[in-house]
């Protein structure tokens, strides 16, 4: 049996995006219409296969206000992957993607996965405005060499799972590509002193 991979993954983005019921729609397929907003951080995992590989994602939902930033930057060194989240109804929440790249690049590994997810589509369905376009969206996220793009909705379910399998092969194929190209371990040369034979005097 494959031994399980544990991949961190954490969410952020802007406050009232939905980044806590998208958590719970995949974690545990619920969603509740009232959401306290979250304090610090929100924990929640989930096992997936990604080629008959089990992989458990440990993933951390985000604070967005400004006064729990310090408590998201501790998070990113650790993280192998980042959800960047934004509201399709609020244009805002899509332009502050850009400060939050930039938290991410400044905190995060290198080689720190990104995947950029739109929320909330339900919202157009029910007669709100949709402020940031498909097109948009995707263009951010190809402008910025981000790892994917999906547009979701925590409340119908629609795209999340698609989402977290999507990241998770990303992840999954990043981490075969490094592990195939890391060297070999050089066979240990044990060194044994040795007495060397005294020479007999010659008369």
């Amino acid at each position: 049996m494959e031994e399980e991979l544990l991949f961190r993954v954490i969410i952020v983005g802007d406050t009232g995006v939905g980044k806590s019921c998208v958590l719970l729609r995949f974690s545990e397929n619920i969603f509740k219409e009232q959401h306290n907003v979250t304090i610090g951080v929100e924990f929640g995992t989930k096992t997936v296969r990604i080629n008959d590989q089990p992989i458990k994602l440990q993933i951390w939902d985000t604070a967005g206000q400004e006064s729990f930033r310090s408590i998201t930057r501790s998070f990113y060194r650790r993280a192998d992957g980042v959800l960047l989240v934004y509201d399709t109804t609020a244009k805002h929440t899509f332009e502050n993607c850009e400060y939050w790249l930039d938290e991410i690049r400044q905190n995060a590994s290198a080689d720190v996965v990104l995947y950029l997810v739109a929320n909330q589509v339900d919202l157009i369905d029910s007669g709100e405005a949709r402020e940031v376009t498909t097109e948009e969206g995707r263009k951010f996220a190809e402008r910025h060499q981000l790892a994917g793009f999906k547009e979701t909705s925590a409340k119908s379910g629609l795209n999340v799972e698609e989402t977290f399998m999507d990241f998770t092969r990303v992840l999954y194929e990043r981490w075969k590509d490094r592990k195939e190209i890391e060297p070999a371990p050089q066979p240990k040369i044990e060194l044994r002193a040795t007495k060397l034979k005294k020479k007999k005097k010659c008369c």
